[in-house]
């Protein structure tokens, strides 16, 4: 072996195989090995500079699993309505009537950059509500898929905002997170300006932050791997989840 892979290689494959004591055919934690999800919080709290906890990260393949996973976690019928931005990747929509939900939509600003306009959201959100629905999730995609945009500071704490004041979890798909080639609008992870914003944010929002291996520097949607991380999120909702 040592003649045909480098010693880093090796040995990193080593530190991967003591995660699995079982071997990769065994079953594991149901949120998956507990050195990945430490890993995975290691990056999140070197992203952030805020502590991620591992045990409210779920390991999935792919993002879109994770994606699904809470959605039919906070779908109960029909009258659930989940924000969902226009235009958007179709997973969403996809999903929510796969799990009996009703989209809400909401449409982006593209005379700003495809930015995010609040009060274009509140009055999706006043409209459902007339119609008898109860909004009980937000989806925004930030780098956006298939717009591109980056949402400023500016604007994830208005969303931020919105979303602590009318009591919906916030789901932020940043897969794309590693694929900016521009400097003009960096990315901002939502989970870090939530902290950053301080009380009552910082421990009141319902944040749920999905991230994947298949794009960024890999590139490669064949190789599934992604996560969940659920953050303020009641620990006997992430009970049930886990189960």
């Amino acid at each position: 072996v040592t003649a045909e892979f480098p010693t880093d290689a090796i040995n990193r494959a080593k530190q991967i195989l003591s995660y699995l004591p079982g071997g990769v055919g065994a079953y594991s934690d149901s949120r998956g090995s507990g050195g990945v999800r430490q890993e995975v919080a290691d990056y999140i709290t070197a992203r952030d500079g805020f502590a991620a906890n591992p045990d409210n990260i779920f390991l999935t393949d792919g993002a879109s699993v994770a994606v699904r996973m809470c959605l039919n976690a906070l779908i109960r019928d029909s009258s659930d309505g989940i924000l969902v931005p226009i235009p958007q990747y179709p997973l969403y929509s996809a999903s929510i009537q796969l799990y009996g939900g009703s989209l809400v939509p909401y449409y982006l600003d593209e005379s700003n950059n495809w930015g995010l306009n609040v009060e274009s959201v509140k009055n999706s959100v006043l409209k459902a509500r007339d119609e008898g629905k109860h909004v009980r999730g937000m989806v925004f995609i930030n780098p956006g898929n298939p717009t591109g945009q980056c949402l400023s500071r500016d604007n994830l704490s208005e969303l931020i905002k919105f979303a602590y004041d009318n009591n919906v979890v916030l789901m932020a798909d940043e897969v794309y997170q590693e694929n900016i080639y521009q400097d003009e609008r960096p990315f901002h992870a939502a989970r870090k300006v939530m902290f950053e914003m301080g009380e009552p944010y910082a421990s009141g929002l319902e944040l749920l932050s999905f991230h994947t291996v298949s794009k960024g520097t890999l590139g490669e949607c064949g190789l599934r791997g992604g996560y969940v991380e659920m953050t303020n999120i009641h620990p006997k909702s992430v009970e049930e989840i886990y189960k």
